[in-house]
């Protein structure tokens, strides 16, 4: 008698559909992480362009979107970063209700530490300006400090005295991944096309008007072509012989073993090149600021160096054991500031040089990507980030804004 065997379960739905390329849409995004995602669902939504394709290399959030820390802030020196990534924080808080998608959303607050007079003096100027913009951030004591999180060494005499800090209180952490998918199945269902194997290795132009793109798997023509492609802006741009200011860096992550869950906010040292926090199944997170050097992969000596200061800040994990490691690429300009907005070519739209605040914007970016590329002009939030800022001389200095140097 042959014995009775349980049925296989059925595959999960997918959250997309994979149509494959078609030969013409009204506007082609190069890039399925999370901005190149967002700015899909986006102008869906509130511009009814639906005649979209997101073309991916490889597959969706496969890049530097699910290559990060995944900490949600707004903490910036400029008036115009400031606004931007409020903004971006607001639809942050709620996105996993209009997307209904559960994010892991966590909002523990995140603490910039100072370290030195000069920090501190630093670090007040930037609460005093972004209370004038209206953005939450308070300055907090080491009491208070000692309240918030406990497990923090404020020793005085240690190597990184902490004499105050930062704090953002709707700050947080979120599941990348998550962030991704679900802005790729409302993007979906609302008639966009999601490409992934489908790398693009250069345009079709006629003049200075891009008409398309060049794919591996065929030529695609458009109406506008978006590149949201972070550190391989410039791999596409060269062949247009359109110079972008954007230089790429490793920016490596570590994850220690699950611990009790004891550290209760995102903590960043910009003097001792460190970020912390603890994920929800009690891992710890660590990273830091990009580094100088070219690649993908941070040396051992600078993973040690990480290593060292968060013990310095966190005796308490003294024990733990990292698990795994992984580098991301970071993109960034010379005044630490975003590039999004049209370019000198008719039809062509960039958005890079994020540095490490990237997912942090992933909304907000998707948002007014999705409107200069609608409406052919940036909005006010994002038109002090155009390209041609550095031939006018219009910088946005944002180096040292933030507790985590770029």
């Amino acid at each position: 008698m042959t014995p009775s065997r349980t049925p296989p379960p059925e595959p999960p739905a997918r959250r997309w559909r994979d149509p494959g390329p078609q030969l013409r849409y009204d506007v082609v995004i190069v890039g399925a992480g999370g901005h190149g995602l967002a700015t899909a669902y986006y102008l869906a939504r509130d511009h009814d362009i639906r005649n979209v394709a997101v073309l991916e290399r490889g597959w969706p959030a496969g890049g530097s979107t699910a290559r990060n820390t995944a900490i949600i802030r707004t903490a910036h020196r400029g008036e115009q970063r400031a606004a931007f990534h409020d903004h971006a924080l607001r639809l942050w808080e709620r996105l996993p209700a209009e997307l209904e998608h559960e994010f892991l959303l966590g909002r523990p607050g995140v603490l910039d530490l100072a370290h030195t007079e000069q920090e501190v003096r630093d670090s007040r100027r930037r609460v005093f300006a972004d209370e004038l913009d209206g953005v939450d951030a308070e300055w907090v004591t080491p009491e208070e400090i000692a309240e918030i999180c406990p497990v923090l060494d404020l020793s005085r005499d240690v190597r990184y005295p902490v004499l105050g800090a930062t704090y953002h209180r709707r700050g947080g952490i979120a599941e990348h991944d998550h962030v991704a998918w679900a802005f790729a199945r409302r993007a979906g269902e609302l008639g966009v096309h999601l490409v992934p194997g489908c790398e693009v290795t250069g345009f079709l132009t006629a003049g200075d008007r891009v008409t398309g793109v060049r794919t591996a798997r065929g030529p695609i023509s458009a109406g506008r072509v978006a590149l949201a492609v972070g550190a391989r802006t410039t791999s596409l741009t060269d062949a247009l012989g359109l110079r972008v200011p954007v230089q790429s860096h490793p920016l490596q992550a570590l994850v220690s073993e699950p611990l009790e869950p004891v550290h209760p906010c995102a903590v960043l040292s910009r003097h001792a090149h460190v970020h912390c926090s603890q994920a929800r199944g009690g891992e710890l997170v660590l990273g830091a600021g990009v580094d100088a050097q070219d690649g993908r992969q941070d040396p051992v000596h600078a993973v040690e160096r990480r290593l060292a200061a968060a013990l310095e800040l966190f005796p308490i994990f003294a024990n733990a054991h990292v698990v795994r490691t992984w580098a991301g690429t970071a993109d960034v300009t010379p005044d630490a500031s975003p590039i999004i907005g049209p370019t000198p070519y008719e039809n062509l739209f960039l958005n890079c040089g994020w540095g490490t605040g990237g997912f942090a914007a992933t909304p907000g970016a998707g948002w007014v990507y999705a409107h200069t590329i609608a409406t052919g002009r940036p909005h006010p939030l994002n038109e002090p980030f155009g390209l041609e800022r550095f031939t006018t001389g219009a910088l946005v200095d944002e180096p040292g804004a933030t507790a985590v140097a770029r």
